[in-house]
């Protein structure tokens, strides 16, 4: 069974934005499941194949943003289809490792709004990791980029409210890492219907990320 679960900020209001990850992420234990928040379509390819190549059986339930259907940045080369496996952990290959001093770990879309501000104003002292898996959690995979990263600071961007999304499963299951958090204020909905307010909360987001 694979579950894909439209999610996504994009000022279009709580239904638009009501896939409820921190749910599903409560209800993760013993395996029962796979939960992925994929940036790349060869990602994407490579994490059905591994649902078909393993010798059990498990849901896999996606959270797919209707923003990155047409992202040139979700676009892979024809290479990533045919070489390679599914990446639980992306790591940023546009900074030099021995500069790094803060780390943004992320899942999803707003990898994307990260990454272009990053490039825009060419910042070379931060990292950004995207966590492609989020159950089972890649701790491994984290705590070698911790080592790859030891003078860095690190912290964990959403998009979702601070009580959503994965924040609160995170500092729950990664205790390996000490990280802040970096995401929108409590909310009693998903998110905003007016756009100008989703433009103005999601511009705070990134803002934060790099200034903080």
């Amino acid at each position: 069974v694979t579950l894909l679960l439209p999610h996504g900020y994009e000022g279009q209001g709580p239904e638009h934005s009501s896939a409820r990850v921190e749910r599903f992420l409560q209800m993760s234990a013993e395996y029962n499941w796979i939960i992925t928040n994929i940036t790349t379509a060869a990602n994407y390819f490579h994490a059905l194949r591994r649902q078909l190549a393993w010798p059990f059986r498990k849901p896999l339930i996606e959270f797919t943003p209707k923003a990155n259907l047409r992202h040139r940045g979700a676009f892979s080369p024809v290479e990533e289809f045919t070489n390679g496996k599914f990446q639980e952990v992306i790591d940023d290959e546009y900074v030099d490792p021995a500069k790094v001093k803060k780390v943004l770990f992320c899942s999803g879309k707003v990898y994307f709004d990260l990454a272009e501000r990053q490039q825009k104003d060419e910042i070379k002292d931060t990292a950004i990791v995207r966590v492609e898996q989020l159950y089972p959690l890649p701790v491994q995979q984290l705590d070698v980029l911790q080592k790859k990263y030891k003078k860095a600071t690190w912290f964990w961007v959403q998009e979702e409210p601070q009580n959503m999304g994965a924040a609160s499963y995170l500092q729950m299951n990664l205790k390996s890492i000490n990280f802040g958090t970096i995401s929108r204020q409590p909310s009693a909905s998903t998110a905003t219907g007016h756009h100008r307010i989703h433009q103005q909360e999601q511009q705070e987001i990134i803002d934060t990320a790099f200034s903080i």
